[in-house]
C-alpha cells in the first residue's frame, strides 16, 4: 500500500490541468483513438474506439464522453514519443457497463519513470483527471492495474485522452523485448541425486518409482536398507514391487555411481494413509493436444521425459486430460459390463500404461463426475465405481476430476453439493489395491483448500483456468498465482493448493483449440512463474510441447536447487510477506531451518527491490544462496535487495546464524 507522502510525491509530478493550455494550442493533438490499437494488450477483450470494452458509449461516473479508447485492466499500451511530446491529457475511471463493479489503478511511465499514479478507481465512481508534462520523454507507457482484487468487470475508460506533440507524432510499440538468458549452471558429469527426501504410499500397494538422478551414464545404483517387497534396477534406478504391509517409516540410502563420482542422499517411504506427501511432478496433455491426444502421444511423452533430462529432475507423472473417451454421440460409450470405453486414438490403454511404468514413471487420466467432460466426451456419473476400478485396472496412478458438467445433474445445497462427487470418488480410490493421486479440478468453488484433503483430495484447484497467458501489463499466471498465494494456511504433505499448469516453452491456446506456439512470456517472466509455483509448493505439471523444449525452456523447468524448494518435506507454503500494485514478497520455511524468499517485480519497467530481515521475521543470516545461479551471495547488512527484470524474480534461499 503507498504511504500518502508517497502518493503526494507522485501526484507532485503532474501539472494541473488549466497550467500550460495556451501553450499547448498550436501543439499537434493526438487523440488516444486516431493511434493503432495492435500493440495495446488489456486482460480481457478487444480495445474499443469511443466505445466501452463492451461496446456501448463511454460514460465514466455518468458522464459522457464522446472520445477515447475503451479498454480492460490489466493492460498496457507502449508509446514511442522520441522527446517531441508536450502533454499528455485524459479523464480515466471504470466504464459504467461494469455496472457499478470493478475497480482499477492508472499509472504514467516515462522512460522508467513512474509519472503518474491514480487513486483505486472504482465503478460508479467519477473519473479522474490527467494533465501530465511529457517534455523530453522518448518512451511512454500506460498502464492498467486491477487494484489487487482480480479483473473481474475491470472495464477501463481513456475518455478524451490525447497526446500533445511540440512535431511529429507518436507511435504506438511492442513491451520491450528481452534477450533470452540462462540463469541455471549445467548438471555436472558426476552423480547427483534429486529425490524427495520422503514418499508416501499406502500398506501392500504396487510401487514404482524411478530414482532422479543427474550425471554421465551409464550409472550404477544401489539402496541400502530397501523394504521387503520391493526390487531395484541398478542400471535404471527403478524401484519396483509392492508396498509393506507393516505402516511406518521405512528409510532409505539412494546410491548413484559412474565414473566421474559417486553421490548418496536419504529417501524415506513413509506407509500409512497419505500419499502426494511433496507436490506431485509431472507433465499433462491438454495445453498442448487438446482434443488432437492420442496413445501414440502419450507414449512419446514418456519417453521424453526420459530423453529431455526432465525425469533426471522429479517429473514423473504422465497424465491424459480430456478427449480420450468417446465423445458424445460416438455411441456405445460403455462396454456390456458397464466399463467406460476409450476412443479409437487409444487402442491399448493397458499396453500403453505398462509403456510408462516400464521406463519407471507413473500414468495419469482425466474424468468428470457429471455425464459429460468439459469437451463433450463420456464421464462418470452413475459409473464412478466401475470407473475407478478401470482406472486402477489400467494401472494408472493419479485421476484428475473435473467438475465440468457436474452442475447440470448436481443435488444438495452449499458446500455438500459441491463436496458430494468429490467424496464419493475420494472414497472409492482410497479402497483399490492402487495408490491413485487425486486432484480436486472445481475452480476454487465453496473454498475447496478448507475441505479437499477431507474428502480424500491431495491436490485441488484454487481458481479458474491459467490459460496462456491474460494479456494486459501483467501475464495471467502472476494473477492466478496471487490468488493461490492468499490460501498459504491450508497447505500441508498430502494437500497441495494447484493454481493450474506451468505453461512454458511452446504452449497451445485453449480458446481456439489449435496448434503450438512460442509462449509470450519472456525470459524473466518464464523465471519468476517458475519461482513463485515452487514458493507455493504448487504441483509443478509443465503442460507445454515436449517434442519442441529448447535449452532456455530446460534451463527454467530442471533446476535441481529450485525444484528442492517446492519439494522440501515440511510441506509448508509461503506466505505473503508484502502485496503491493507493483512487488511481490514471498517466504517459505523449509526443513533445515533456512528461509527460501522471492523478491517479486509486478512493475512494468526493473526496479530495486528489498525486504529487511525484520519483515521477515529472521534472525541475522549467515548465509544467502542464489538458487537459480546456485552461488552464494554476500550476506551482509539487514536486508535482501537486488535489481529486478520487469515482472521478474531474485528468489534467495537463507540459513539464520541459529
Amino acid at each position: 500500500m503507498r504511504t500518502p507522502a508517497v502518493v503526494a510525491g507522485l501526484f507532485a509530478l503532474v501539472v494541473p490541468i488549466t497550467a500550460g493550455l495556451a501553450q499547448d494550442r498550436d501543439a499537434g493533438r493526438f487523440p488516444l483513438s486516431s493511434l493503432e490499437l495492435a500493440t495495446l494488450r488489456q486482460g480481457w477483450g478487444t480495445p474499443m474506439v469511443d466505445r466501452s470494452v463492451t461496446g456501448q458509449p463511454l460514460s465514466i461516473g455518468g458522464r459522457r464522453f464522446a472520445s477515447g479508447i475503451g479498454s480492460h485492466a490489466p493492460g498496457e499500451w507502449w508509446i514511442e514519443l522520441g522527446g517531441r511530446a508536450e502533454r499528455f491529457v485524459a479523464w480515466v475511471g471504470v466504464d459504467d457497463d461494469a455496472g457499478g463493479r470493478g475497480s482499477i489503478t492508472v499509472a504514467l511511465w516515462a522512460d522508467g519513470r513512474r509519472l503518474f499514479a491514480s487513486d483505486v478507481l472504482r465503478g460508479g465512481m467519477a473519473p479522474q483527471q490527467i494533465d501530465v508534462d511529457l517534455r523530453g520523454v522518448q518512451r511512454l507507457l500506460l498502464e492498467l492495474g486491477t487494484a489487487g482484487d482480480g479483473r473481474d468487470h475491470d472495464h477501463a475508460d481513456w475518455a478524451d485522452a490525447a497526446l500533445l506533440m511540440a512535431s511529429g507524432q507518436p507511435t504506438p510499440v511492442p513491451p520491450p523485448l528481452e534477450a533470452p538468458y540462462l540463469l541455471t549452471p549445467p548438471s555436472p558429469p558426476e552423480p547427483r541425486l534429486n529425490n524427495p527426501a520422503v514418499w508416501g504410499a499406502r500398506p501392500g500397494r504396487p510401487f514404482v518409482y524411478r530414482i532422479p538422478c543427474t550425471g554421465r551414464r551409464p550409472l550404477v545404483f544401489a539402496v541400502q536398507g530397501m523394504p521387503p517387497g520391493l526390487t531395484l534396477e541398478p542400471v535404471t534406478g527403478i524401484l519396483r514391487g509392492r508396498v509393506p504391509e507393516l505402516p511406518g517409516r521405512y528409510p532409505m540410502r539412494l546410491a548413484a555411481e559412474n565414473a566421474q563420482g559417486r553421490a548418496e542422499t536419504d529417501f524415506t517411504l513413509i506407509v500409512g494413509d497419505r500419499l502426494a506427501l511433496t507436490p506431485p511432478m509431472g507433465w499433462n496433455s491438454w495445453y498442448i493436444h487438446y482434443d488432437r491426444v492420442t496413445e501414440a502421444y502419450i507414449r512419446r511423452a514418456a519417453d521424453r521425459l526420459l530423453q529431455s533430462g526432465m525425469a533426471d529432475h522429479g517429473f514423473c507423472y504422465v497424465n491424459i486430460d480430456d478427449c480420450w473417451a468417446r465423445r458424445r454421440g460416438d455411441e456405445p460409450y460403455r462396454d456390456a459390463s458397464g466399463a467406460i470405453l476409450p476412443n479409437a486414438k487409444f487402442p491399448d490403454m493397458r499396453g500403453m500404461v505398462e509403456h510408462v511404468h516400464g521406463l519407471g514413471l507413473r500414468a495419469g487420466i482425466y474424468t468428470s463426475p457429471g455425464p459429460w467432460t468439459c469437451a463433450g466426451y463420456a464421464g462418470s456419473w452413475q459409473h464412478e465405481e466401475i470407473d475407478a476400478r478401470t482406472f486402477a485396472a489400467w494401472g494408472f496412478d493419479f485421476l484428475k476430476y473435473d467438475w465440468c458438467s457436474y452442475g447440470q445433474v448436481a443435488t444438495g445445497d452449499g458446500q455438500q453439493r459441491l463436496t458430494a462427487p468429490y467424496a464419493k470418488m475420494g472414497a472409492i480410490l482410497a479402497s483399490l489395491d492402487r495408490d491413485i493421486v487425486f486432484n480436486l479440478c472445481q475452480y476454487g468453488m465453496g473454498s475447496v483448500w478448507e475441505w479437499g484433503a477431507s474428502v480424500g483430495g491431495h491436490c485441488w484447484r484454487t481458481t479458474g483456468d491459467l490459460g496462456l497467458e491474460a494479456g494486459g501489463s501483467l501475464p495471467g499466471f502472476y494473477a492466478i498465482g496471487l490468488a493461490n498465494a492468499a490460501h498459504a494456511a491450508h497447505a500441508a504433505p498430502g494437500a497441495w493448493n494447484d493454481p493450474d499448469y506451468l505453461l512454458l516453452g511452446y504452449v497451445g491456446d485453449a480458446h481456439s483449440m489449435g496448434e503450438g506456439r512460442p509462449t509470450s512470456l519472456s525470459p524473466s517472466e518464464q523465471y519468476a512463474y517458475m519461482s513463485l509455483w515452487c514458493l507455493m509448493a504448487a504441483p509443478l505439471i509443465f503442460s507445454g510441447d515436449l517434442e519442441r523444449l529448447d535449452d532456455f525452456t530446460l534451463n527454467v523447468l530442471c533446476n535441481r536447487e529450485v525444484i528442492a524448494i517446492d519439494q522440501d518435506p515440511l510441506g509448508r507454503q509461503a506466505r505473503i510477506v508484502r502485496s503491493e500494485d507493483d512487488s511481490l514478497v514471498l517466504a517459505k520455511p523449509l526443513a533445515d531451518g533456512s528461509l527460501a524468499v522471492g523478491l517479486f517485480n509486478l512493475a512494468p519497467v526493473p526496479r530495486r527491490l528489498a525486504v529487511t530481515f525484520d519483515e521477515l521475521g529472521s534472525p541475522p543470516l549467515r548465509r544467502v544462496r542464489d538458487p537459480w545461479r546456485q552461488v552464494d551471495q554476500d550476506a551482509d547488512g539487514d536486508s535482501i535487495a537486488a535489481l529486478v527484470p520487469r515482472h521478474g524474480v531474485h528468489l534467495v534461499r537463507c540459513w539464520p546464524q541459529e
